[in-house]
């Protein structure tokens, strides 16, 4: 027959101490856990050596990190499947809240890449004057990311608006690149939001317009982008489209500056920007292009870096915790989980080996009627044995006491145990 597998073996006290599964205290695999959410796994092991002591490998503190954000993935995901069927009230959300998203890019193993979506929330702070301008900042921003495509992100990204009562604030904005699936994205959370495309899109595209007409990076090309942002940002996009539609007509064979001026048209509404900043809206959405640095990049992109698919998203769910500020949280439901998991294992061990014993497997090429013993020792054995009083059978896994003549009985702790109780309660033992 083939070799068996051999079973993990465990400690009763492990699981009476609640400890994870590995070699390490659940101490130390929550520092080597945090540690490995901010830097790379090879790094993350020297500084607990420097802190800790300890010397632990960088394929265990990639396992358990992966481990780790797994299970916080999963648990999130239980709880969008929770909030869809159960339609909990949200909490009241801020007067002004911001959100915004974005895709970054970073290396898949076997030379690919791949797009990691980021959801920012934020709330819009009071105006405040840098350098004789009014700014509209944003603040109280936190963070949700997944390597998936834009319908599953924006089911998944309940876990986070459902959290920042997105849905009951008062007035939402949404400052984006003006992509069609972020549109889609924004009208499943916040249909009425104020949308607003980012002011330096807006910008890229007519740096393209003029490049393309007047020479890239000229001096002409230089200054009619500044007086075209100007104008832009001052008096809204009517003057900016007429003078792109001017340009368009002059130069009917370049059809890329017909792409640039159907995206400009088509974002018209999402232009206006005195009138957004009148009411006191931002109209760039930096934060999501910090949040892709931060959250992504930073992590994901160092060099020589390429990761599995399913490695990413457990360290996106890592990175958002961290850089929420959410670890005191976080963590104690990975561990419940965690050690959930391996009570569950323990468990299915200790019934496959039940199942072993009372019902123990015949081999086909053993038969299952033994053959019967020579007279000799038969007779032998039935002088031995009282008459009239059947062999008992031995039943597995019973717990029997030791023959009178065993050896055990001889030893002091033998005799403590099987020594038959007294009669007499002042009899000394």
């Amino acid at each position: 027959m083939p070799a068996q597998p051999a079973e993990r073996a465990f400690s009763p006290l492990d699981e009476e101490l609640g400890l994870l599964p590995g070699q390490l205290t659940p101490s130390l695999q929550e520092d080597l856990v945090r540690l490995s959410a901010w830097m790379p796994f090879e790094r993350a092991t020297k500084e607990l050596q420097h802190f800790r002591q300890v010397e632990v490998s960088r394929p265990t503190a990639e396992r358990l990190t992966e481990a780790a954000g797994a299970t916080y993935v999963a648990l999130q995901t239980a709880e969008v499947h929770r909030i869809e069927k159960e339609l909990p009230a949200a909490p009241a959300g801020p007067q002004r809240q911001f959100l915004s998203v974005d895709g970054a890019m970073f290396p898949l193993v076997g030379g690919e890449w791949g797009e990691v979506k980021t959801l920012v929330i934020g709330e819009v702070q009071p105006p405040v004057e840098v350098k004789g301008e009014q700014v509209i900042r944003t603040g109280k921003h936190s963070y949700f990311s997944r390597l998936t495509d834009s319908e599953t992100f924006q089911r998944l990204s309940l876990i986070e608006t459902q959290r920042r009562g997105v849905e009951r604030a008062r007035e939402v904005v949404a400052v984006t690149d003006g992509s069609d699936w972020i549109q889609g994205f924004v009208d499943f959370h916040r249909p009425d939001a104020v949308r607003i495309l980012d002011f330096p899109h807006a910008g890229e595209h007519l740096n393209i317009v003029g490049g393309t007409v007047f020479g890239e990076g000229s001096p002409e090309a230089q200054r009619w982008l500044a007086e075209q942002l100007h104008r832009l940002k001052h008096g809204g996009p009517e003057a900016v489209l007429a003078e792109v539609r001017r340009l368009v007509a002059t130069r009917p064979d370049q059809p890329d500056l017909s792409k640039e001026l159907a995206y400009l048209e088509k974002r018209v509404a999402h232009m206006a920007y005195p009138d957004f900043q009148a009411e006191g809206w931002p109209i760039g959405d930096g934060a999501v292009e910090s949040a892709n640095k931060l959250v992504v990049e930073a992590r994901l992109k160092g060099s020589g870096m390429h990761w599995a698919r399913c490695h990413v998203d457990p360290m996106l769910a890592l990175r958002n915790i961290v850089c929420n500020d959410r670890w005191e949280e976080a963590w104690p439901q990975i561990v419940s989980e965690l050690r959930q998991q391996e009570r569950q294992r323990r468990a299915e061990c200790r019934h496959k080996r039940r199942a072993a014993i009372i019902q123990p497997t015949v081999s086909p090429a053993i038969s299952a009627d033994p053959a019967p013993l020579p007279a000799t020792i038969r007779s032998a054995a039935e002088t031995k044995r009282p008459a009239g009083k059947p062999p008992k059978q031995s039943v597995p896994g019973e717990r029997r006491r030791p023959a009178a003549n065993h050896p055990w009985r001889r030893m002091p702790i033998g005799r403590a145990r099987f020594k038959p109780a007294t009669k007499d309660p002042d009899a000394k033992l």
